[in-house]
């Protein structure tokens, strides 16, 4: 055989393939031919650690300003060329040490702002899981040699001994890097190239399990010799040892784990769902699953919205447990590393619900420090300066909701609604502190279809802290509360929160108010003044926290407003539930032609150009620096009353109630305002102290809410038959005025019987009706009629005989 024809080819003249190779050919580089690397990745451990030990010492913020001025970022000025000269991560770590912290927030933009670390921060994004360990290596490290170069220059606190105990503190404690600042994508981006990556994403907490614990080092014990073994955790499995390690025992099967002697971590798995501004129209919102450890656990609560940084992993699922067979569909989870509390451009959440504790997450080094604190000081020092205006109130009313002309009371209503009053437990009045009084302010919007009821809901819903916008007819009593679902990983029933409980400490709009089943709406009644929900279904027993202020739109019974009926007639709600309202408008559409002309203007004026003119021109605030304003005052201001303005609400509260009583002419006194409209009055007054960032409620606070109470009273609480205001209407849904009117048309109904009763037979449904209007000076109604009948009946003095129009009323014999 010749040597040409050898099997392997070898000695064969054959041309090379045309075809592309399938390998690229290596590019001319600078690195040495053999580079050691972990296996896999392009992260060579040393020249990594190298290059984030020279960041943490060398960045400053001069080089974050360079950065974010070629990204054509708005920047501001250093005070001083030193200021820009300060090495930034150095005073982080002094602070971490003096403070006890052990986590150091990274943002990432720093990395790529720094010339020599911009290959750390692609790698840093592509290798997570390699990079992060060896970063926090080279933080304990540094925070060690900073000690002691402390130590040595004899910086106050690290002196002689003292300096010892602090070193041996830090070479006690595991340190931990945070990375942040990616550019947050939508959870419907996540795809297969994600994972393993480090990704950023945000999202609407709704279900965060308790607190779990994971096993971090398993201890095991020989039965037979008693030798033991830790073994640590890889890629979430522990190998249980198959025999002893021991050479003299080398039993096999004798490795029995001891509980108490393992190390565990704590866990805690949330459920991350889409904003619903994020949604694409039609879609269902998706869900992600995060995994938090250790000091980022509770740091969340369901309704939050977060903004987080993690590593995107998939994990194989078993067909059966007892089988090694693996199903082909990974189960994909986010393994978190740093969280962020609210959305941009929102209302943040109201820090009187939240624990001292968990509001911010555990760590040093926030979004670049001194940039972040002036920017900070700078927004303080403009909202006080608003704040100082001498028509801020109107000022404000008018930047909410600009493109919605006039109604001026009802958005000032909503406005004094989002700063809120304070929140008080008083001492005296039950053990634990004493019962809560609410500081949230209820309004209801009744009114005629089209006079733009939804669309300041839909603007409160989007300047509001963790709003839930719902609609009547679709929620139901347990979508507003609670629900009972079984956890598809423990296989337990647990607890998933409604719209209610989500929007603790915020604003929950509720359209369509009207059309909501009783079912549903009865769930309100607890919500609006208790503030908690109770539970007791499957088992779990529990009262959750539903601190929130409730919007709520509604349309009359006829579609339109009937001015010569009563409130509770035109709206079809319990009085009991309207009375939890601490305001309620009616927002009714009246014919005016001057009014008509400039609505319609303002109106046609939105459509040619989208600058609403509300008052004086360009006078708005933007919303997102109304939404900073009321942030602020919601945070930082929490007014006390004053002797004057307390004698002042007394006096007010004293003078709503002799408006009733003062009537010369009736013989029984109507109530015209009820504790709950004090109440009401102190939470307003409160609130508008607040929009003033006054420390003290003041006379001019207290004769405002008066004046906002007394509209909404008027409007809403007024007899029709008298034009008088009766809070008997709101309470019990009949007024003074009606119980009279059916005591007269009962006793002329029992007059009419007695005489008809000789002839053996009742009298007609339409002749009793006919023969009372003639005797009565006003018209009588059908439905008053209707009630004065069916009490009657029950009290057994007449029956009804026949449907519809042949009912006969006959008086019962003997009674």
């Amino acid at each position: 055989m010749s040597d040409n024809l050898r099997s392997d080819g070898t000695r064969m003249s054959i041309p090379f393939s045309s075809a592309p190779t399938f390998s690229a050919p290596a590019l001319p580089s600078d690195e040495p031919d053999q580079v050691r690397a972990i296996w896999g990745t392009t992260v060579n451990i040393a020249e990594t650690m190298k290059l984030f030990r020279d960041f943490l010492r060398g960045f400053k913020p001069k080089y974050r300003v360079r950065h974010d001025r070629e990204q054509n970022l708005r920047t501001r000025a250093f005070s001083s060329p030193e200021e820009g000269e300060v090495v930034l991560y150095e005073t982080y770590l002094r602070i971490m040490r003096q403070t006890g912290q052990t986590n150091l927030n990274l943002d990432m933009v720093n990395l790529l702002a720094y010339p020599s670390s911009k290959k750390l921060f692609t790698q840093l994004q592509k290798y997570p899981e390699e990079v992060v360990p060896a970063m926090d290596q080279v933080l304990k490290d540094l925070m060690l040699e900073l000690a002691e170069e402390d130590q040595n220059s004899g910086m106050e606190g690290m002196e002689g001994d003292q300096g010892d105990e602090e070193i041996a503190d830090i070479m006690a404690k595991v340190y931990r890097v945070r990375p942040f600042g990616l550019k947050a994508i939508n959870m419907r981006g996540l795809n297969p190239t994600d994972t393993d990556k480090l990704v950023c994403i945000k999202g609407l907490v709704i279900r965060a399990t308790p607190v779990i614990p994971e096993m971090k080092v398993a201890f095991f014990r020989c039965l037979k010799c008693s030798h033991t073994v830790q073994v640590e955790i890889d890629r979430g499995k522990i190998e249980e040892p198959a025999k002893c390690p021991r050479d003299v025992c080398e039993a096999v099967g004798t490795m029995s784990l001891v509980h108490n002697r393992c190390d565990f971590s704590d866990r805690q798995v949330i459920r991350l769902q889409e904003t619903p501004d994020s949604v694409p129209d039609g879609q269902t919102p998706h869900t992600v699953t995060l995994s938090v450890y250790d000091e980022m656990v509770d740091v969340t609560k369901p309704g939050d919205r977060i903004i987080v940084t993690g590593v995107y992993r998939s994990v194989p699922v078993r067909v059966n447990p007892r089988q090694r067979t693996m199903k082909s569909l990974f189960k994909t989870y986010l393994d978190v590393v740093h969280t962020r509390l609210g959305a941009d451009g929102a209302l943040a959440f109201d820090r009187s619900t939240r624990p001292s504790t968990g509001d911010r997450m555990p760590g040093d080094g926030i979004a670049g420090g001194h940039r972040r604190k002036t920017r900070k000081a700078e927004l303080e020092a403009k909202l006080i300066e608003i704040s100082r205006r001498h028509d801020v109130y109107d000022f404000l009313a008018q930047s909410l909701a600009p493109s919605i002309w006039g109604m001026d009371d009802v958005k000032k209503g909503v406005l004094l609604q989002l700063f809120g009053g304070t929140n008080k437990n008083i001492v005296r009045g039950g053990g634990g502190g004493g019962p809560r009084y609410r500081g949230d302010i209820n309004v209801l919007l009744v009114g005629d279809p089209g006079t733009s009821k939804s669309q300041i809901l839909q603007y409160v819903h989007k300047i509001a802290p963790r709003g839930v916008y719902a609609s009547g007819k679709g929620s139901s009593a347990v979508g507003l509360t609670a629900y009972v679902t079984r956890d598809p990983d423990s296989k337990q029933l647990v607890l998933e929160s409604g719209a209610l409980v989500l929007s603790d400490g915020g604003v929950c709009c509720i359209d369509e108010f009207d059309k909501m089943p009783d079912a549903t709406r009865s769930v309100l009644h607890e919500v609006m003044e208790q503030q908690t929900v109770s539970i007791a279904k499957a088992g779990i027993i529990t009262t959750l926290n539903a601190r929130t202020s409730i919007l709520a739109a509604a349309n009359p019974v006829e579609s339109r407003y009937n001015v010569n009926l009563p409130v509770t007639r035109n709206i079809d709600l319990p009085p009991t539930l309207i009375s939890r309202f601490d305001l309620l408008y009616l927002v009714l559409d009246q014919v005016d032609e001057t009014l008509d002309r400039k609505l319609a203007q303002h109106l046609v004026g939105l459509y040619l150009e989208d600058a609403p003119l509300t008052g004086s021109e360009y006078d708005i605030l933007p919303l997102e620096d109304l939404a900073a304003y009321i942030d602020y005052a919601r945070n930082h201001i929490n007014p006390v009353l004053s002797s004057e303005a307390s004698d002042e609400l007394v006096a007010s509260y004293v003078s709503l109630r002799s408006v009733g009583a003062s009537d010369p002419r009736s013989s029984e006194k109507r109530i015209t305002a009820t504790t709950r409209q004090l109440e009401s009055m102190i939470r307003l007054s409160e609130a508008h102290a607040r929009m003033r960032f006054a420390a003290h409620v003041e006379t001019q606070d207290v004769q405002e809410a008066c004046r906002l109470m007394r509209e909404a009273i008027r409007t809403s609480a007024m007899d029709p038959r008298t034009g008088k205001i009766d809070m008997g209407l709101l309470n019990t849904g009949t007024g003074t005025g009606q119980r009279k009117l059916r005591d007269d048309m009962r006793k002329e109904i029992l007059t009419i019987l007695e005489g008809s009763s000789g002839k053996g037979k009742g009298v007609k449904w339409g002749d009793a009706m006919r023969r009372l209007g003639e005797q009565s000076s006003i018209g009588v109604d059908t439905a008053e009629f209707s009630e004065v009948i069916k009490a009657l009946e029950n009290e057994g003095l007449l029956t009804v005989v026949g449907e519809r129009d042949r009912r006969m009323i006959r008086k019962v014999e003997g009674a």
